[in-house]
């Protein structure tokens, strides 16, 4: 793990009080909207552009465990966000809007960093990656037409507008630039590939830095929604975290696996969200407000549910060990 993944956290928390700070200066709050989109496009295309083409071939080799996958990811998750929106956040449909729109968008990147501190199955991780992203592209707007279009709260136009300007061209970019970069020295094209790997966070965070720059009187005034968004979060985890458990047990999964699925399932996709949630709702900051409060959430759940999947696999072993000493 670099140091800029390790400390990611503090990074993406200390773009806030820049972002705050920077934006009292007149000429900054005017135009550092503007830079937001660009940053969060430039970091997605570096995301893209380090998935191999062989992972999406890979994914649909491990056909039950994908298959698993996608059906907690796609059709369980979206069913339970959407009663927990129901629930906890009735009195706000543009919060049940913002709440769905991130918890129906898997994890691309670091949660493979938590599956390895879990000792986790990494590579089979890896291998649903690309089933998560292409599957997000495709329902992001049909979940908002489903669970708020019909309202009128969502203008579907928009939304698949902003996916096709910060999913589908970044995505489509990035191949060309894989293409571009075999006809180069490895060398360079490792070091190209490392250089938007490391831009990651960075990118993240100057976009964040921005948005509260421009933004930052109207967020701040909305933080008491911090309070409203904490039981949903965590009955969101709580219930995935004990529902991978029992999908594991039935079908034998190994702690390897069993780790990878709990942490494929749990992670959510907040960067993406928050560059398609400023294209598709410009005026409505309350919903970019949850996609950059939500990796402050689940950060420190993810480093609980590592450490809960540490003391299974402790047990898992130890119990192992007695069932192999009593047959010696």
């Amino acid at each position: 793990m670099g140091i800029l993944d390790k400390y990611q956290t503090l990074i993406i928390f200390a773009a806030i009080p820049i972002g705050l700070l920077i934006g009292q200066i007149g000429i900054i709050e005017q135009y550092a909207e503007n830079f937001v989109t660009p940053f969060l496009f430039v970091m997605l295309f570096g995301a893209f552009l380090n998935i191999p083409l062989n992972d999406y071939r890979k994914a649909f080799k491990n056909t039950r465990f994908s298959a698993t996958v996608v059906l907690i990811n796609f059709v369980w998750t979206p069913i339970l966000v959407w009663l927990l929106g129901r629930t906890f956040l009735s009195g706000s449909p543009i919060l049940q809007i913002g709440f769905i729109m991130l918890m129906v968008t898997p994890c691309t990147d670091w949660y493979l960093i938590f599956t390895g501190m879990a000792k986790g199955n990494v590579p089979l991780s890896a291998t649903v990656l690309p089933v998560n992203l292409v599957l997000q592209v495709i329902l992001l707007p049909v979940y908002l037409l489903i669970f708020g279009g019909i309202s009128g709260t969502v203008d579907i136009q928009a939304v698949i507008s902003s996916v096709i300007i910060m999913l589908i061209l970044p995505f489509i970019l990035a191949q060309a630039g894989k293409l571009l970069l075999k006809k180069v020295r490895t060398e360079k094209a490792e070091k190209v590939h490392s250089l938007f790997g490391s831009l990651q966070i960075i990118l993240l965070s100057m976009a964040i830095a921005a948005m509260f720059a421009s933004k930052g009187n109207d967020l701040l005034a909305s933080l008491n929604i911090v309070v409203v968004l904490i039981l949903p979060f965590l009955l969101f985890y709580v219930i995935n975290f004990i529902l991978a458990q029992i999908v594991s047990k039935g079908f034998r999964y190994s702690y390897e696996n069993t780790a990878s699925l709990t942490l494929t399932t749990i992670a959510k996709n907040s960067p993406m969200t928050l560059g398609v949630a400023l294209l598709a709702f410009p005026d409505e900051p309350l919903i970019h407000l949850i996609m950059i409060i939500e990796p402050l959430l689940e950060l420190p759940m993810m480093m609980l549910i590592t450490k809960t999947l540490l003391i299974i696999r402790k047990r898992r072993i130890k119990t192992t060990d007695n069932t192999s000493f009593q047959a010696d």
